[in-house]
C-alpha cells in the first residue's frame, strides 16, 4: 500500500504565490489544542491580538502585550504541523519606529517560532514593512478597520466608503511596494475590497470585506458561537458551541448536585482485579 508523503509546511513565499489561486484559508488560534484542529483545514493560523477579548476578557484588542503574543504563539505553534503561524504585533510593540518593531518582531520570530508577523496600518507603516521585509520578517499588512485605530476611527465602522475609498486603495498599493506578502481587508466595502484583490499583487485576505478576495480569515471563537459578547454581520457561526458547553455544564451540576455523578464506572474498587494468567500488578 503506498503512503502518500507528508504536506511541507506553508510558507509566507508560498501564500503569496497563491494569488490568483485556490482561496487562501485562515482562523484564529490561541492554545495548542485548537492549533491541532484548525492546522489540518487552514493555509494560514492567526494568533490574533483578539486574544485578549476572547480568552482573556479584555474589552479591546488595545490591552494586549508582546509577553500576551509570545506566550499563545508558543502555545499555538507547538500544535502546527503544515500551516503558516502569523503572529500580531501588539499595540504600542511597532508604531514608534522600523527598530521597534524589528526587535518586537525579532522576538516573536525567535521565540514562537512563527513564519510571520502581521502589523495594522497602511501607507503610515511602508517605511516599517520594508525595514522589516528587507531583515528577513514576513510582513502581512492589515488595512481598513484597524482594531488597534479603534479611538481614532471613531469605532468599529466600514471603511473606504465614498471619498475614503482612495485611501484605501493607496494604503493596500503602499504596504504591497513595501513588501507585504498578504493584506488582511477589514470592514472594507464590498465593491472596494473587490477592486482592490484584482489590482492588487499580493493576496487579500477578507474579514468583512468580499468573497472575491484571495482568502478569508474569522476569529476562530466567533465562528465557533464561543465568543458572544457581540457578532459582527461578517461572522458566519458554523457551530453553537458555547450552547452545548452550557448544557454540559448545567447536566454535569445537576447530576453532581443529586449524587448521581461520579457512578461507579467513575470510581475505582478498593481490590485490584486479577488478570488472567497471573496476579493483579
Amino acid at each position: 500500500m503506498s503512503v502518500s508523503a507528508p504536506r511541507r509546511p506553508v510558507t509566507a513565499p508560498d501564500v503569496r504565490a497563491r494569488k490568483g489561486g485556490e482561496r487562501l484559508v485562515c482562523l484564529t488560534a490561541y492554545t495548542a489544542p485548537v492549533a491541532r484542529i484548525v492546522d489540518r483545514h487552514c493555509d494560514i493560523v492567526l494568533v490574533g491580538d483578539s486574544v485578549a477579548m476572547v480568552v482573556h476578557g479584555l474589552d479591546t484588542t488595545l490591552s494586549a502585550t508582546l509577553d500576551m503574543m509570545i506566550l499563545h504563539g508558543t502555545a499555538v505553534r507547538r500544535g502546527l504541523d503544515r500551516a503558516l503561524m502569523v503572529v500580531d504585533l501588539p499595540f504600542g510593540s511597532y508604531e514608534e519606529s522600523p527598530e521597534q518593531a524589528f526587535r518586537s518582531a525579532a522576538r516573536v520570530m525567535a521565540e514562537t517560532g512563527a513564519g510571520a508577523v502581521k502589523l495594522e496600518g497602511g501607507a503610515a507603516m511602508a517605511e516599517t514593512i520594508a525595514f522589516l521585509s528587507g531583515r528577513g520578517i514576513p510582513v502581512m499588512a492589515h488595512i481598513g478597520l484597524t482594531p488597534q485605530a479603534v479611538n481614532a476611527l471613531g469605532g468599529y465602522k466600514v471603511q473606504g466608503r465614498g471619498g475614503a475609498a482612495a485611501q484605501i486603495k493607496a494604503d493596500a498599493t503602499a504596504v504591497a511596494q513595501a513588501g507585504a506578502f498578504s493584506v488582511v481587508l477589514e470592514k472594507v466595502a464590498e465593491s472596494l475590497a473587490r477592486e482592490i484583490t484584482a489590482e492588487l499583487a499580493i493576496p487579500t485576505i477578507g474579514i468583512g470585506a468580499s468573497a472575491a478576495c484571495d482568502g478569508q480569515v474569522l476569529v476562530v471563537d466567533d465562528m465557533l458561537g464561543l465568543f458572544t459578547e457581540f457578532r459582527p454581520k461578517f461572522v458566519k457561526r458554523y457551530a453553537e458551541l458555547g450552547e452545548t458547553a452550557d448544557e454540559a455544564v448545567a447536566a454535569y451540576a445537576e447530576e453532581v448536585r443529586r449524587g448521581t455523578f461520579p457512578a461507579d464506572e467513575h470510581v475505582f474498587g478498593g481490590e485490584p482485579k486479577a488478570v488472567a494468567g497471573g496476579s493483579a500488578a
